[in-house]
């Protein structure tokens, strides 16, 4: 099945918000920060309440078109190209899971060293100069088609000095207007040991009863917003058809996202009121997840028939842990060095 995406086609980009409710009840569970709690902020239309934030947001898109018990990519989006990672002969992780996609630790830190090394030399000659970052997204799409949507940073100096980075194109957070704290509790109950000392050693040990303070919240409006950069996809200078697999890739993110994913926490369940709404190009309406799904194997296709994905499209990587970095042994000086500084 083939979509029309032509109306897109001069867009800078697609602004998609969808309004939201809990699906029992009024309260919900916002995201939190260290030290910080939840992201609370005065606007011009009075309190507001970030729900959830971009990166999480990012990794969400990504979690929806997982298949978890296949460990493998939904079905309709079988054969695009991600790096999958075993240890010991078992599936591990993927880039499709992990927080820093293909700069993942477990892709790139391990004893294999056979992608790594693969990466650094299509990317040679990028560690000086302005980046060339239409080879640089060559490449991307090429082993990890997800990263142009939700951004990498290759963060390893042996690749380019570190500095080979995309920005998100797909960005999305949710957020809520009106916001009110609907403060509650409860107790952590010990039937056995109320006071936590006659039998236990006290409530820092998990012993006797244990009150807790819990602030969740109450709003007038909570909206999920989602932003596609059209110009910065139409920037890397992709051959046909990655442009319009891409900006379908994002679409159906959207969709099953807000079709299967708004369980966000265990207090914050979310469905959606109405239908997405497409507030930029006026006029543009979004396809049906149906209609997306149906039209997702024929672009796949099409894309590893020119040549754009890796051949496997899953790019097989084995982690070995890798061996502790040895402490160098101080000598003399330094450590008399120590003592005195010690004193």
């Amino acid at each position: 099945m083939s979509l029309d995406l032509s109306q897109l086609g001069k867009e800078p980009r697609l602004l998609m918000q969808a309004e939201l409710k809990p699906v029992q009840g009024t309260r919900f569970q916002p995201t939190g920060f260290p030290d910080l709690g939840a992201a609370t902020y005065t606007t011009p239309l009075g309190e507001a309440l970030l729900v959830e934030s971009a990166q999480s947001m990012a990794n969400r898109l990504e979690t929806v078109c997982w298949d978890t018990p296949a460990k493998a990519p939904v079905s309709e989006l079988t054969g695009i190209s991600y790096v999958a990672v075993s240890y010991s002969g078992d599936f591990l992780t993927s880039s499709l899971l992990e927080a820093h996609r293909i700069n993942s630790p477990y892709i790139l830190e391990g004893k294999d060293k056979a992608f790594f090394e693969q990466l650094r030399k299509e990317l040679v000659g990028l560690d000086v100069g302005i980046i060339d970052l239409q080879r640089l997204a060559q490449v991307l799409f090429k082993y990890d088609c997800n990263a142009l949507l939700h951004g990498v940073f290759l963060a390893k100096k042996e690749i380019a000095q570190g500095r080979l980075r995309l920005p998100r194109a797909l960005s999305a957070f949710i957020e809520a207007r009106g916001a009110r704290v609907a403060a509650s509790g409860g107790v952590k109950k010990d039937e056995v040991d109320p006071s936590g000392k006659e039998l236990g050693t006290g409530a820092e040990h998990g012993f006797g009863h244990v009150p807790f303070a819990r602030d969740e919240y109450t709003a007038d409006s909570i909206v999920a917003y989602f932003s596609l950069d059209l110009a910065q996809l139409r920037g890397y200078g992709l051959k046909d058809p990655a442009g319009d697999f891409l900006t379908a890739l994002a679409l159906y993110k959207i969709r099953r996202f807000l079709a299967e994913g708004l369980r966000l926490r265990t207090a914050c369940d979310f469905e959606v009121v109405g239908d997405l709404q497409v507030t930029r190009p006026t006029g543009f309406q979004v396809p049906a997840l149906e209609d997306l799904a149906k039209a997702m194997p024929d672009l796949i296709k099409a894309v590893a028939g020119a040549g754009l994905f890796a051949e496997p499209p899953v790019t097989e990587v084995a982690f070995v842990k890798p061996a502790k970095p040895k402490k160098e042994k101080k000598g003399e000086d330094e450590e008399a060095a120590d003592e005195e500084e010690g004193d």
